[in-house]
């Protein structure tokens, strides 16, 4: 089986501007995923797909291999996620590589521990899921304290008819965006037909390793927890 691992990075964002690059303990914030994919051992290769020359000559210098600059229209605001992994991992296989599994690494996730993506892989192997994603308890849950607006303006509880304590709902858990693991067919019906589209499975992490950066707010606390973890 050959593991390649994907780190999708755009250099436009709107709401932390040059985050992928941005230091964090002391390194590029992209750094952390590239250092990250290199020393597990269930890797075999690691590549980052961007549309910037900037983010492309640092990931470089940390070890990962950028095959290209993305085209532009791959790296617009609202391209989604999928079709960019399958536009590279195509590039890959017209090269020869022979791709069976991709990890995924969001580049915003810096906390993520080699367990979390043990424990993935694990469960890719156990539960004939096609895609084992990261996730984690967010406190919220439809049942019990999410609601949504109804036509009249007033709101409602999202999910059911509304339970009497958190203990009755049934457990949910949230996307952190943290680790994908794709078998290489999923990908490819995925990337034409969504996500949602293959079998999944959730690899439930701590709150504590789940902290996406977006914005200034989260990049503070991404760096206390850093800090708290790494002391």
């Amino acid at each position: 089986m050959t593991t390649i691992a994907t780190i999708c990075a755009r250099g436009g964002s709107k709401g932390l501007p040059g985050k992928n690059i941005r230091p964090f303990a002391g390194q590029p914030l992209i750094v952390h995923s590239i250092a990250f994919a290199r020393a597990h051992p269930a890797i075999n290769a690691v590549y980052v797909s961007t549309d910037d020359p900037t983010i492309a000559e640092i990931a470089a210098q940390a070890g990962a291999t950028v095959p290209f600059l993305r085209p532009a229209e791959l790296a617009r605001d609202d391209t989604p996620k999928l079709p960019v992994i399958e536009h590279l991992v195509r590039h890959l296989e017209a090269q020869g590589a022979e791709i069976t599994r991709i990890v995924d690494l969001q580049p915003t996730s810096p906390l993520r521990a080699p367990e979390d993506l043990d424990g993935c892989l694990a469960l890719a192997c156990s539960s004939g899921a096609e895609l084992v994603l990261s996730a984690f308890d967010s406190g919220f849950n439809p049942y019990f304290n999410l609601v949504e607006q109804t036509p009249d303006g007033c709101v409602r509880i999202s999910k059911g008819d509304g339970l009497a304590g958190r203990q009755a709902a049934p457990q949910v858990w949230a996307l952190n965006g943290s680790i994908y693991v794709w078998q290489r067919g999923a990908l490819r019906h995925a990337a034409a037909n969504g996500l949602w589209s293959v079998r999944v499975a959730a690899h439930i992490m701590p709150s504590s390793r789940s902290v996406d950066i977006d914005t200034a707010d989260d990049f503070a606390l991404a760096e206390w927890l850093h800090t708290r973890q790494n002391p």
